[in-house]
């Protein structure tokens, strides 16, 4: 073969790799989309796949770009996604006409590969609907009000291990500390098992909580493949080997479940109604359940419940050590509630601290636990008071991180205010525009569930000690680019806690 030859077939090569890579780009401009030019190869998040920014924050750039647009069309290399900013219409997609959009969207379930993928986050609304249905009766009020001892129990060892902490006079990491003290809440809440990860350095379920989340270039490199090249990832399946995560807690749920059932245990938990669906399948219909289905709901509570309430905790108490005189309110209004009621803290006295209610909203507000919201379209769907439609299968993205800091919906947004949540200011407010949790049918199952464990950790934290910056806090806050779905610190939150001294 001659040079001609060859030349002339790297460039067919080319042109067929340009045309694969650019035959979607009309997809926008025919739909009467507007949005950004897209590059072959990286479509519009070249930055995101090179690891220089986290999704949600180009999300942010593309909204405040496109300011006086409803809906705007991007696309992730080739796959085109719709950014629906206009509060109507996000009203329609996540409540009004949920059925339209009740799968997540943006997120593979590859069973094989990752068999904890399979969770309630990720699954596909045929699987999701039952499973949602069977759990939700572990989140209610009154089951709340249940495990209220359970999660002050936890919060008194956080308490006396932060005072060994405090006796070294040296800053303390707080995303590390609040992470052992939800994960010790969730183990025993959840699973009915002693985590021990305030007291145990070495405790397994610690050290697996930090492989999960590690910014590690390893997860990222999975998180890309597992996203951006779904096939390939799947056929890895058959050569790599399950990871450590995934083989612990498959093991470890298997066990659980075991032991409860040859033991006749019951604790009416989250492990209760997992057990409860192994022994009756038929509740779920024609879903094949299996032990992996099974163990990746237990994993999907553990992540969500230590993670984003330990990251939202630690972002609280950052934001008090800058803001001392919220601080000083808020441990007023704590201690205050103290000498109505006693030491003996009970649920209600949590429900009726109003300001620390706002504070905690206002740091979700803030840093959002999830950046975006994806759903995808389980049918066409034409967008009311617009012309436009979109086909079966199309991907949506909510901006949340954008709409909590647009400064015409909340006025400077980088300044840490609990009074916008204010019964005044909140009223005046679209409720659409404030989702932490996401709304609709598909919100966070947990909610409730965080927010409470975290209020508690609080307490206990501001009852007696002081927060303030130190020489190792990172100022102004820089968030991790590896992290695509969590606002999470780049360098950890170091803060000086010191003991407040009553007379």
């Amino acid at each position: 073969m001659g040079l001609f030859e060859i030349l002339c077939g790297i460039g067919v090569v080319l042109i067929a790799l340009y045309y694969y890579f650019t035959s979607t780009f009309d997809f926008w401009n025919a739909h009467g989309v507007r949005g950004p030019r897209p590059l072959p190869v990286f479509g519009n998040i070249k930055d995101v796949m090179l690891g220089n920014k986290a999704l949600g924050f180009y999300l942010k750039d593309l909204y405040d770009e496109y300011k006086n647009e409803s809906i705007v069309g991007i696309f992730l290399r080739r796959t085109p996604v719709l950014v629906v900013k206009d509060p109507d219409l996000i009203k329609d997609i996540l409540i009004k006409d949920f059925s339209k959009f009740a799968d997540r969207g943006g997120l593979a379930v590859h069973e094989r590969t990752d068999p904890l993928s399979q969770h309630l986050f990720a699954l596909e609304s045929k699987r999701w609907r039952p499973l949602r249905t069977s759990m939700s009766p572990v989140f209610t009020s009154g089951k709340l009000k249940e495990m209220f001892f359970l999660i002050t129990e936890c919060a008194s060892h956080l308490e006396q291990y932060l005072e060994k902490l405090v006796s070294k006079n040296e800053p303390i990491e707080c995303r590390e500390l609040m992470a052992k003290y939800t994960t010790d809440v969730i183990g025993t809440c959840a699973f009915g098992i002693e985590m021990n990860a305030i007291s145990n350095e070495d405790s397994e379920f610690r050290k697996m909580g930090r492989k999960i989340f590690a910014a590690s270039w390893s997860n990222y490199i999975r998180f890309r493949l597992a996203n951006y090249t779904p096939k390939l990832y799947d056929l890895l399946g058959y050569v790599l080997p399950q990871r450590e995560v995934t083989t612990f807690f498959i093991r470890v749920v298997t066990e659980t479940l075991d032991y409860r059932e040859k033991n006749n245990v019951v604790r009416h938990d989250f492990v209760d109604v997992l057990r409860e669906l192994k022994k009756h399948p038929e509740k779920l219909g024609d879903i094949k359940l299996t032990d992996n289905l099974i163990a990746a709901q237990a994993f999907v509570f553990f992540l969500a419940g230590f993670e984003t309430s330990s990251t939202a905790t630690s972002q609280a108490l950052y934001e008090l050590a800058l803001n001392q005189e919220i601080q000083d309110k808020l441990r007023e209004e704590i201690d205050e509630e103290y000498t109505k009621h006693g030491s003996n803290l009970i649920y209600d006295n949590v429900k009726n601290m109003n300001y620390l209610d706002k504070v905690f909203k206002e740091t979700l507000r803030k840093y959002p636990p999830v950046l975006y919201l994806m759903r995808k379209s389980t049918s066409s769907y034409t967008f009311e008071d617009t012309k436009v439609s979109v086909p079966k299968g199309q991907n949506v993205f909510i901006p949340v991180l954008a709409i909590h800091r647009d400064p015409d919906i909340y006025p400077e947004p980088e300044v840490f205010d609990p009074e916008r949540f204010s019964e005044e200011v909140a009223k005046s407010r679209n409720p659409i525009f404030y989702l932490p949790f996401g709304d609709g049918p598909r919100n966070c199952i947990g909610a409730r569930f965080a927010v409470h464990q975290s209020k508690v950790g609080l307490i206990k934290i501001l009852r007696n000690y002081k927060v303030e910056p130190c020489e190792k806090t990172q100022i102004p806050y820089i968030s991790s680019a590896v992290h695509q779905f969590l606002l999470a610190p780049k360098d950890g939150i170091y803060l000086k806690i010191t003991k407040i001294k009553r007379g």
